[in-house]
């Protein structure tokens, strides 16, 4: 059995060779314009859903990269800190030795007494350091100053964490009390308020040379522990970012491959489509005109 091929269905033929050639053209135009080859889901549906899961990678590399920058701001500002105070209790062990050599009248040993005292509440002032508003000193109560006028601590034991990637978290916060405890419990603070007591009230000098000065150096001790586990912690967060800036360049680097346009290659592409949407006009121009001629010739 023989096909007649109609008119009508060489027009229809026609037109839709124009529309696919149409849609072609249009679809290389945005990606000329989007610089994307996916401007919606059903361009590429495996492409989007990739996309999609290399997006939510991304945004959580940031996520670790910006725990890790405010966690090394968190222990720059602890540590800076400590530095302080390790120098006033430095100064403060000067002092005593001085004060220890026995050849001051008590009202010199009186004014070393009154120094200790201002350095013991510059060392509180200290501890109470806060970066971004919160006390790195408290703990998790970072709310809350650690000490308050009277050298009480007031701060939690509980320490301060930051998820730097994967099940992987770091602890920024460190224990100052550990070191300094209170004014009138143990720790350096009470070390020095007794000695000061001791200065400005003449109740003799002979443990300056002795247990104060062995106290004192084991307060430096405890701070400068203090002072490595934050140098320990530094060097845990600096690794990290290090991985993560791999880890962010590979996976920008896939989600580009995965949506952006080579340009060039488009662009030939456009090229091609646009020469072939003129064409197919012309082409169906002429064909239309034939048959409107034959079917008027006709009749």
């Amino acid at each position: 059995m023989m096909t007649r091929i109609t008119t009508l269905m060489t027009s229809n033929q026609i037109l839709s060779e124009i529309n696919s050639s149409e849609s072609a053209l249009s679809n290389t135009e945005e990606e000329l314009s989007s610089g994307l080859t996916i401007n919606q889901p059903s361009d590429n549906p495996y492409g989007a859903a990739l996309a999609v899961q290399l997006n939510g990678q991304l945004s959580q590399l940031n996520d670790y990269n910006n725990n890790i920058t405010d966690g090394q701001a968190w222990t720059s500002t602890a540590t800076s800190a400590l530095n302080s105070i390790q120098q006033q209790v430095q100064l403060a062990q000067e002092l005593v030795t001085k004060a220890g050599n026995g050849d001051m009248s008590a009202s010199d040993l009186s004014d070393i007494g009154e120094e200790i005292n201002q350095i013991v509440s510059s060392i509180q002032s200290t501890a109470n350091a806060q970066y971004d508003g919160q006390y790195v000193f408290s703990g998790t109560s970072t709310s809350t100053a650690p000490y308050d006028s009277s050298g009480n601590y007031q701060g939690s034991t509980s320490m301060v964490t930051r998820q730097i990637g994967p099940n992987a978290n770091v602890t920024v916060s460190v224990n100052l009390s550990d070191a300094l405890g209170t004014s009138s419990t143990t720790g350096l603070l009470s070390t020095l308020s007794n000695i000061a007591t001791q200065l400005t009230t003449d109740s003799g000098t002979s443990a300056l040379n002795t247990t104060d000065l062995t106290d004192l150096q084991t307060g430096l001790n405890s701070l400068s522990s203090l002072q490595t586990q934050l140098g320990a912690t530094t060097s845990q967060m600096t690794m990290a970012s290090s991985t993560l800036s791999d880890m962010q360049t590979s996976v920008t680097s896939d989600l580009s491959n995965d949506t952006e346009a080579n340009m060039a290659t488009t662009e030939t592409t456009y090229s091609n489509e646009e020469a072939a949407f003129e064409a197919a006009l012309k082409a169906g121009a002429s064909i239309v005109q034939s048959s409107l001629m034959d079917f008027l010739s006709s009749n």
